[in-house]
């Protein structure tokens, strides 16, 4: 027997198990990666323009959220409730226990205070269900796209409040398009 060789073992089946072990190892690696840490998605349509554009390629954080809470501003993105496989990607604005209020004149206060945001400067035409004050519940959260004109968000009853268990993650980085490649 030939040193370094397994006893029965020809060296050609012992270099297929090694293989067929080492790719195992490498799904059960990316299937990890995919589904708890990060993922790639792509933003579809123009209601978070400027910040982002429709077909812009991201990386979504699925990781952080298990050991922090979502803040305000952060860019997340959750399942929209009556269509399955479609995903929404908005601002969060409103935090759990706020109060979120939309004047007439589009001014966004939070627990009666003007938003100070650097995001969203066009003027809200229409302030949906935020005409009147909304009291976010202890694990709920406002948000908005940052188009508000041509955003489906918070504002309207078919996407209402998200929940914590909604979120999904949070936009981390551009892939594409590649003259804006980078952080978000």
């Amino acid at each position: 027997m030939k040193k370094g060789q397994d006893a029965g073992m020809p060296g050609s089946r012992r270099d297929l198990l090694r293989f067929a072990a080492y790719i195992c190892v490498i799904l059960v690696v990316t299937f990890g990666i995919v589904h708890f840490v990060g993922q790639r998605t792509v933003v579809s349509g123009i209601s978070m323009e400027e910040t982002l554009g429709d077909g812009d390629n991201l990386i979504i954080d699925k990781l952080s959220y298990h050991f922090a809470n979502p803040q305000r501003f952060d860019i997340v993105i959750f399942p929209y409730r009556f269509e399955k496989n479609t995903f929404y990607i908005k601002r969060i604005i409103g935090l759990p226990g706020e109060t979120v209020y939309i004047g007439e004149d589009g001014t966004i206060y939070i627990d009666g205070t003007i938003l100070e945001e650097s995001y969203g400067s066009e003027q809200i035409v229409d302030p949906g269900l935020a005409k009147e004050p909304i009291m976010l519940g202890d694990d709920e959260y406002f948000v908005l796209g940052d188009n508000r004109n041509e955003s489906e968000d918070s504002r309207f009853s078919d996407v209402g409040n998200v929940t914590r268990g909604e979120i999904m993650g949070k936009a981390v980085f551009r892939l594409y398009p590649f003259d804006k490649v980078g952080g978000i």
